[in-house]
């Protein structure tokens, strides 16, 4: 018998994630390529990070900082982010047993959730929702419960929320700054959350990436403020979004002791630790807190010059209270649906955008598309002069 009688087969299997296929913002942002449109889809800057930075993970790389870090990351940086929750929140984490560096946001989530979420399980999400959490869901054997952000001001509806708690609910996953919507939650709205969750043995997921975006003097309510939330929380973060650097792919988690346990059980069997020479960088970079505390104003100086431009046009702009999107309603635009308007904007206009539509399950269509302002001044102006001829 020769191996030419055996023909070359690859074996079928069932996918995991029948219905997932290629993200919006692959979609959007190759189109915007193909037509030398701006691309104010994908939400990553196009200007670079402070050269210090750069300099400080050089620097790390001189110094020798090249193999293996320990699993849960560098000493001092997690020592430097605790510090960091400390002084801007008031709630003290232990660096050696409740902070995590993670490769990425993304990365964070989906360790959290494999590390709680039994096949069974229920994780309630709330709609519009950034396109990772479903996923992540599901190939942990969970079923996610969508509830909706009410339409149009995307605040969190509780009596929704309290109607989809069974005894199968294992978690909530709550996002503010909110992408795509640009809402930031209340203090209120926290404590709500916190009161809800009190009888429960529900954990929570809070997806703080986009902390330091925050506007008009408001401040960020991260779920370290709040005791009965943060004994239960995971709290997410990325020093992608914070500094400018989203190719690096390093955040944060932070969570009580117990908690953390269990997600590093998983995180050292996905990715099990981080870049060394960047974690150094930061960890120097994170000495000054100037450049984070800038950011808030940085990009109100953005939003603001985006929001300017376009006044008198016919997109009506919703409020964009946190994050570094700007979401507008196209009625008075076009007839179009968001996902063919953007189509449309794309290789006629010559300006990328993101349909809300894409952040729902069921492509529900409000006629609201999101942009991204985390741009250089000279890339939002080019795209403000063509969508003002509209």
């Amino acid at each position: 018998m020769t191996n030419a009688t055996f023909a070359a087969r690859t074996p079928a299997f069932a996918s995991k994630l029948p219905t997932v296929g290629t993200t919006i913002f692959t979609v959007m942002s190759a189109l915007a390529t193909e037509h030398k449109a701006v691309n104010l889809g994908q939400g990553f800057p196009d200007f670079e990070c402070a050269p210090e930075l750069v300099d400080a993970v050089t620097q790390a790389m001189k110094a020798g900082h090249n193999q293996y870090p320990p699993m849960p990351g560098v000493p001092a940086l997690r020592e430097a982010v605790a510090r960091k929750i400390e002084a801007l929140h008031g709630r003290a984490y232990n660096p050696n047993t409740e902070i995590t560096i993670t490769a990425g946001a993304t990365q964070a989530i989906i360790t959290a959730i494999l590390a709680i979420v039994h096949p069974g399980d229920e994780v309630i999400v709330l709609d519009p929702c950034y396109d990772s959490y479903v996923p992540n869901i599901e190939l942990a054997g969970g079923k996610a419960v969508r509830v909706p952000l009410t339409p149009g001001i995307f605040r969190p509806d509780f009596a929704k929320i309290s109607a989809a708690i069974t005894p199968r609910t294992r978690a909530i996953i709550i996002n503010s700054p909110h992408n795509p919507s640009a809402t930031i939650w209340t203090a209120e709205e926290m404590r709500q959350l916190e009161a809800l969750l009190a009888p429960t043995d529900i954990l929570l997921i809070s997806d703080e990436v986009y902390e330091h975006m925050v506007f008009d003097g408001a401040e960020h309510q991260s779920a370290a403020r709040f005791p009965g939330l943060a004994a239960r929380a995971f709290i997410v973060s990325s020093f992608g979004k914070t500094f400018h650097v989203t190719g690096w792919k390093v955040g944060t988690v932070a969570a009580p002791a117990a908690i953390t346990a269990e997600f590093r059980k998983v995180h050292q069997f996905n990715v099990f630790t981080v870049n060394t020479p960047v974690q150094y960088g930061l960890a120097t970079y994170l000495e000054n807190p100037a450049p984070y505390l800038q950011l808030p104003a940085f990009y109100q100086a953005k939003r603001d010059l985006f929001r300017q431009g376009l006044q008198g046009s016919r997109f009506k702009l919703l409020p964009s209270t946190g994050s570094y999107f700007q979401c507008a309603d196209i009625s008075d635009v076009s007839d179009l649906g968001e996902a063919d308007f953007c189509q449309w904007l794309t290789r006629e206009v010559g300006v990328a955008a993101i349909p809300l539509s894409a952040f729902y399950a069921d492509g529900f269509d409000q006629r609201v598309v999101r942009f991204c302002f985390a741009k250089k001044d000279e890339t939002l102006r080019a795209a403000l002069e063509r969508l003002r001829k509209l």
